[in-house]
């Protein structure tokens, strides 16, 4: 062998082992980089959840034929198939996940199994959000199948097929087992034929357009959370009377003026809370989760966490409130103003809702959903709500969750639909509706 053959043959081998090294280090930074059987969803980042809020929000705002405080029901199955999706995840000892109201059906875990969290809460979300919304427009459900490939698409980049698959397949599993729980709750029956009381001071259907008592048996409906709604229901209402200096006519009668003299400031805020049309009321409060969860960067196990026990707080909050509205059956303002009063042709700011007037179903899941806040969240400080800047409203600040909460509520007071004794009792139920639920899973 020539000098010049060695030398070529030694470059030629230098190179293929280069090429070799080479080629081993970009196969192996290719490598599919799955988690450990032992991971935890405090990992990860909430923006799998963030992109399926606005889904729901999406889906909120475009139902129809769905009475708004029935939205709750979307708000907390969504949540709760999220977090139990995760639950081999979530430390040992969170066994809040067992105070479910009945649930049962949910597939056998082990915090041992390999998954990988985000792949588990978008097959969960995707499942459960098509199965509340059967009668979304073919665009929103087309909006939901794409969402979740693209979201697994993204996940593939960098987890393997099987990740990916085994643990779609479980958040699955888990979102049909709470779907097939919810359909068992008595939203089914919560509409039945009804025929309200006749006398003097109930509530009967109002103008406009004087439709019939919505969800009359929406009380009756089962908790998500067993013993949630127990010894919480206000007292009685104040005293019917059509006497000028009685309680009653004094109370309506704060209506009336306050709707001679609204501020700019008290229509806007009437008009943001309105809710319908908007994301709705259950919405709403969504849609302020959304915002508190980006603001704080708030990571998957306790965004998770929020949406199930915020979303149970005002479903159960909102059961409360039917159950007393429609033992009570109040008259609405508008009746009393236009029938007692004197003034005919008087009608209230905003729409009214086709429900007796006491208690506020806003006040009741907004006290609800702000005291959950404050347990999972703390003081927040300071918080700007853009709901609606989609609607052109300005933006409002809040200095506390409970703030929201009493300016929800005072909207309706100011949209000529509610009194404020009803305003004041609905708060104290909906809070009282959360110490509940918080007592039952410490």
């Amino acid at each position: 062998m020539t000098t010049t053959s060695y030398k070529m043959n030694r470059l030629s081998i230098a190179h293929l082992l280069l090429t070799t090294i080479i080629a081993g280090i970009l196969i192996g930074s290719c490598k599919k980089n799955d988690p450990p059987g032992n991971n935890q969803v405090s990992f990860y980042s909430s923006d799998v959840l963030d992109k399926w809020m606005t889904m729901q929000l999406r889906l909120m705002k475009n139902a129809t034929g769905i009475p708004n405080q029935a939205f709750s029901r979307h708000y907390v199955y969504a949540g709760i198939a999220a977090v139990e999706s995760v639950a081999p995840g979530l430390p040992a000892h969170s066994n809040w996940y067992r105070n479910w109201n009945g649930l049962t059906g949910l597939p056998a875990s082990h915090h041992s199994v390999n998954y990988y969290y985000p792949a588990n809460v978008n097959g969960a979300m995707a499942f459960i959000n098509k199965a509340l919304f059967p009668n979304a427009t073919n665009a929103d459900k087309l909006a939901i199948d794409s969402l979740e490939a693209a979201l697994n698409e993204g996940f593939l980049a960098t987890k393997s097929q099987a990740l990916i698959a085994r643990s779609s397949e479980y958040g699955k599993a888990v979102a049909a087992a709470v779907f097939n729980w919810s359909e068992s709750d008595g939203y089914k029956n919560a509409g039945n034929p009804y025929t309200p009381p006749v006398g003097a001071g109930l509530w009967k259907p109002t103008p406009l357009a004087f439709a019939n008592a919505v969800s009359p048996y929406w009380g009756n409906n089962r908790t998500v959370i067993n013993g949630s709604i127990d010894n919480i229901q206000p007292g009685a209402p104040v005293t019917y009377s059509t006497h000028s200096n009685s309680a009653f006519y004094q109370m309506v009668k704060q209506v009336y003026d306050v709707s001679l003299t609204l501020t700019n400031d008290q229509m806007a805020m009437a008009m943001f809370w309105r809710d319908v049309p908007g994301v709705t009321s259950p919405g709403h409060w969504l849609s302020i989760l959304q915002q508190v969860i980006r603001q704080n960067n708030t990571r998957l196990d306790k965004a998770v966490l929020a949406y199930a026990l915020i979303g149970a707080a005002i479903n159960d909050g909102l059961i409360s409130c039917w159950k007393t509205k429609y033992h009570y059956n109040v008259v609405r303002p508008i009746t009393y103003i236009r029938e007692i009063m004197g003034y005919p042709s008087w009608n209230s700011y905003i729409g009214t809702p086709a429900h007796p007037e006491y208690s506020s179903g806003h006040a009741a899941l907004s006290g609800a959903a702000a005291a959950a806040f404050e347990k999972l969240f703390g003081n927040i400080g300071s918080f700007t709500d853009h709901t609606y800047d989609y609607l052109g409203f300005a933006p409002r600040t809040y200095t506390s969750f409970a703030a929201i909460a009493e300016e929800a509520a005072k909207s309706r007071l100011y949209g000529g639909i509610h009194y404020q004794p009803s305003l004041d009792a609905g708060l104290s139920e909906g809070r009282k509706v959360t110490a509940n639920i918080f007592s039952k899973i410490k």
